[in-house]
């Protein structure tokens, strides 16, 4: 409970007229991801901005939390991962139930369909949307465990081949050093994809 918390202090609230240097920088990267973020928006979709914009914070800074030594990755977690996407997803299935019922309707089957083929494709179009939520939380999941376990590995071949080969072992630490570097575009990348899916599909219902 307390690493999933911890977040929340990286992000204080101003509360002076002039800003030092830091907040000025966090506030300026959270206005930037806002405009582009909610761009496609109208003004239905601009009301889950600050859900949006805490769902992207989040997500980034516990990645990146996770990447310090002998810490834990919330997000590595698919139980934890299911909790963020599937509330967020019936939130915008529901949303687009209630203000464009028909438009929502029309998803399930594409114009022009053949008539034998229609309870087929209603069939594949109600899959296909119940597994989105699946399908955001596996690959958040699965993004952040490969990269950690290649970095456990990695490292764990460097002190092995310390003994054995010291050459060997240095080119093996600066792909370690490399990867690490990889990993931290790796953990913002992807706090940005789940949160753009989430707005695309929230786009698609308003």
């Amino acid at each position: 409970v307390l690493i999933v918390m911890f977040p929340s202090v990286l992000f204080p609230t101003p509360s002076r007229l002039i800003n030092n240097r830091l907040i000025s920088i966090q506030q300026w990267l959270i206005q930037l991801t806002s405009k582009q973020m909610l761009a496609i928006h109208n003004q239905k979709g601009r009301t889950w901005a600050l859900m949006l914009m805490s769902l992207i914070l989040f997500i980034g800074s516990t990645n990146l939390l996770g990447l310090l030594p002998h810490s834990f990755t919330p997000t590595t977690q698919l139980s934890m991962n299911l909790g963020m996407a599937i509330p967020l997803w019936a939130g915008t299935v529901i949303t687009g139930f209630r203000y464009k019922t028909k438009a929502s309707l029309a998803h399930f089957l594409p114009q022009g369909t053949p008539l034998p083929l229609i309870p087929m494709l209603v069939v594949i179009e109600t899959i296909s949307l119940l597994i989105q939520p699946m399908a955001l939380a596996v690959r958040l999941t699965a993004n952040i465990t490969a990269g950690h376990l290649l970095i456990h590995l990695i490292g764990g071949a460097t002190l092995a081949l310390i003994n054995i080969s010291a050459t060997t072992a240095f080119i093996t630490f600066i792909i370690l050093i490399l990867l690490t570097i990889l990993e931290f575009a790796v953990a913002l990348i992807q706090a940005y994809v789940f949160t753009l899916l989430v707005s695309l599909y929230l786009h698609d219902n308003t």
